[in-house]
């Protein structure tokens, strides 16, 4: 798999496209839970996708290069992975359904025999993050559920109040942030991580000091 190729055509003729991970932030349509959100390697569009606490809180620990005193589930699962001798090809988002995005994980063993596994996007995303797998989805999901910078911005441009959003935006996105980050130093002090603990709360003090 050549992760510098944006598309790939499966053996089934359908059109894949690369994926990188964006960012995370708290979602606004489910409670209690965030936004992952995915941008087409080599294109404008984006794919937002809600995970759980626990695995945003995993995958905002990679984005910001923590390294936690014990390791996490995914940590655990990559150890694994690499003491029994497989490599994490890909991961796959293959279907959109009732708002809840499918993925499946292709693996190789060292005879080189392929297995595929399903999983949750969430849990797949964090592992192919601590493997370096590239993640792939459809061009009919993305045109489905993705979306683009210039969109958001022509539709704030025909606001009578544009200014006024565009300012409250970038307040949601920096309190956004802080969240994230306050979590994960509440996570490293339980855990009596100092250094890390110290970290966090330099950029936590330097977002707050840039309003």
């Amino acid at each position: 798999m050549n992760d510098n190729h944006n598309k790939d055509i499966s053996p089934s003729g359908i059109d894949k496209v690369e994926l990188k991970v964006l960012g995370i932030s708290y979602s606004q349509i489910q409670s209690g839970a965030y936004a992952l959100i995915l941008a087409e390697a080599n294109g404008p569009m984006r794919l937002p996708v809600v995970v759980g606490g626990m695995e945003a809180q995993s995958i905002a620990i990679k984005l910001e290069g923590i390294i936690p005193p014990r390791p996490m589930t995914h940590d655990l699962f990559a150890s694994l992975m690499h003491a029994y001798g497989l490599q994490l090809m890909e991961v796959y988002i293959y279907k959109f359904e009732d708002g809840i995005f499918s993925s499946e994980l292709t693996f190789i063993d060292r005879t080189g025999n392929e297995v595929k596994l399903d999983a949750r996007t969430s849990d797949a995303i964090a592992i192919s993050m601590r493997t370096g797998a590239p993640i792939f989805t459809t061009q009919a999901i993305l045109s489905e559920t993705g979306f683009t910078m210039e969109s958001i911005s022509h539709d704030s441009d025909n606001s009578p109040h544009s200014g006024t959003e565009e300012t409250e935006d970038e307040e949601t996105s920096r309190e956004k942030r802080l969240a994230i980050l306050k979590k994960a130093l509440a996570k490293a002090i339980e855990d009596e991580a100092y250094e890390e603990a110290s970290r966090i709360t330099s950029e936590i003090n330097d977002i707050e000091n840039h309003k």
